[in-house]
């Protein structure tokens, strides 16, 4: 398998997220994921400040058409030309928003779909070792849920942003051109629906980080809960089940209902001051109109001039209207850079690779000296490990659970790497071997398959998408796969469902193993290859690895059942505090 590299662009700018986050530093890092858009979003935010400014011509010819019905029109002046205008202009403010949405839309998914692939990047560097402590269902939540949070913010929030402030400042201009007073009105309520906004949504992005929480941690759990649906039924524990999914289903309920809440009071206080102000803008005009205000400009307003403050008055508030809406976009991303930050900050444990290739194709020599594994800095689960492998050997890597067997393999993979010691593989340290100048010679079979739902025939293949289908019916056969396949009604083409769905684990563990042979690999790891299998499939497995053998292929077995693999050339043994002996 091709390992992705450390200097990808996107996984280096995502990877340097901090944990904990500030609004402050969230911005910053969510901006960041902008840059590949920044095109789209610059012109989304001018056709929107463009759209919004329209709106003066639109409202001076609205009021100036319904003055003239009213009122009897000045000489010369004729509707149509304005009916003609009017209809120009609203056309034109529907090809602007229309745009302008299309575009920001096509932002969102440009950082959503970067983010999205840094981060599937970045778990693939973290290999099964730097994985081995995470919620598949929780990581599903991540990559889903909060990278589309992260699109919306992009894709709404941001040029919203801009077009808050351009565009009523158009409008102010406008309305302040015809009467002082009214754009006075305009402008001291203006400021304070940011300002009750901010102080009614500064507990919306913790809010949405809990609320994200509580739905990975709900995703996790019924995940799980589907995987072992058998074993829950054969020990009664359907109800108690449905029970704890209906106690998390509810926490989460409760953490949606106090975004819900905040959202709601938000845009309470956004309609309230808004309302207010068109309604104070409204007596004002009315008054003047009637003779009873006379304050400042009040005596000079006309209908026409009344008419086109009224009809802006509404507009001015809507980009605030809008940001309002889209601020809890802005939240939501802010919980999920919270989530996003500590996956994609974390190191990969993985070997760094080189460029060398391995020249002999007969077999594999493989050393360890003086190897000590962990997965966290400051933790050892192996000390002092030595190993000295020879091509065609059989060697049975035996310990208490805990001593770090499975944690050997990874390290011989390069999936875990060394805190000490060196791994070489034909003499060349494993960090100088290209990528896949092992992975091509190298067979893996753990104690838990994972089959992907397709055919008998698709799961082999995995091993090698290129083989031809006698490859195929060989590995099946030196597997024991065929044993049972060619009694089903479509031989290797049964359909299999998710996790092997409709095979029994000794069929799905021979499966994996066909998987692997097809390789043809000249190392095969093996990781408790027997564990939780019936007498006949553990029969079946050992005799296919004992051909194996025989055949000059070198194994290395990890397994709690030594009496198992008597046949084996001899015995390793990694004790439970760390350390080594090795004894024929």
């Amino acid at each position: 398998m091709t390992r992705p590299t450390e200097t990808d662009a996107d996984a280096t700018a995502l990877a340097g997220s901090p944990t904990v986050m500030d609004s402050g530093t969230a911005g910053r890092w969510l901006d960041s994921l902008v840059r590949p858009a920044r095109g789209s979003l610059r012109l989304a935010t001018l056709l929107g400040v463009l759209h919004g400014w329209l709106l003066i011509p639109q409202a001076w010819l609205l009021a100036s058409l319904v003055s003239s019905v009213i009122l009897p029109p000045p000489e010369g002046t004729e509707p149509a030309p304005m009916l003609a205008m009017l209809a120009g202009v609203m056309l034109l403010r529907v090809i602007t928003g229309t745009t302008r949405d299309w575009l920001a839309s096509h932002a969102g998914l440009i950082a959503s779909d970067r983010l999205r692939t840094g981060l599937f990047r970045h778990l693939y560097a973290l290999g099964p070792a730097g994985l081995r402590s995470r919620d598949s269902g929780a990581l599903s939540n991540v990559a889903l849920d909060q990278s589309e949070a992260v699109g919306n913010y992009v894709g709404r929030y941001l040029p919203q942003r801009t077009i808050a402030i351009l565009a009523p400042l158009g409008l102010l201009i406008a309305v302040f051109s015809q009467d002082w007073l009214a754009g006075m009105l305009l402008l001291f309520a203006a400021p304070l629906i940011p300002l009750f906004m901010a102080l009614v949504g500064m507990g919306a992005a913790g809010a949405n980080q809990r609320q994200f929480q509580a739905l990975a941690r709900l995703s996790g759990q019924f995940l799980d809960r589907l995987q072992g649906l058998d074993a829950l039924k054969h020990f009664g524990r359907g109800a108690a089940t449905v029970r704890e999914l209906e106690a998390g289903s509810e926490d989460y309920r409760r953490r949606t209902m106090q975004v819900l809440r905040i959202a709601f009071l938000s845009s309470a206080v956004l309609e309230f001051f808004s309302s207010v102000a068109i309604a104070m803008l409204a007596i004002y005009i009315g008054l003047g109109l009637l003779g009873y205000f006379t304050l400042g400009p009040a005596p000079e307003l006309t209908l026409q001039t009344g008419l086109f403050i009224l009809l802006l008055a509404p507009d001015f508030f809507a980009p605030l209207r809008d940001l309002a809406t889209h601020y809890h976009d802005r939240a939501a991303a802010q919980g999920a850079a919270g989530e996003l930050a500590p996956i994609l900050e974390e190191p990969s444990p993985m070997t760094p690779r080189g460029e060398r290739v391995l020249t002999d194709d007969a077999g594999l020599t493989v050393q360890a000296r003086g190897v000590r594994l962990g997965y966290q800095p400051g933790q050892t689960v192996v000390r002092d490990f030595h190993l000295e492998l020879h091509p065609g050997e059989a060697v049975l890597l035996v310990g208490p659970s805990g001593s770090g067997k499975t944690s050997v393999l990874y390290a011989l993979m390069g999936l875990l790497h060394p805190q000490a010691g060196a791994i070489l593989i034909d003499g060349i340290p494993l960090e100088e071997l290209a990528p896949d100048a092992l992975e091509r010679r190298l067979g893996w079979l753990g104690q838990n398959p994972h089959l992907l739902p397709g055919t008998l025939r698709g799961n082999i293949l995995l091993g090698a998408p290129d083989a031809g289908a006698e490859a195929v019916r060989t590995a099946a056969e030196q597997a024991g796969v065929t044993r049972f396949s060619d009694t089903l009604p479509g031989g290797l083409e049964t359909p299999v469902g998710e996790r092997g769905v409709g095979l029994s684990g000794g069929e799905a563990q021979r499966v994996a193993l066909a998987r692997a042979l097809i390789r043809k690999p000249a190392l095969l790891l093996l990781d408790e290859p027997t564990a939780r299998l019936d007498p006949d499939s553990r029969e079946i497995i050992l005799h296919a690895l004992q051909t194996l053998h025989r055949n000059g292929t070198t194994l290395l077995i990890a397994s709690h059942q030594p009496e198992q693999f008597s046949w084996a050339d001899r015995q390793v043994h990694l004790p439970r505090t760390g350390g080594q002996g090795d004894s024929p």
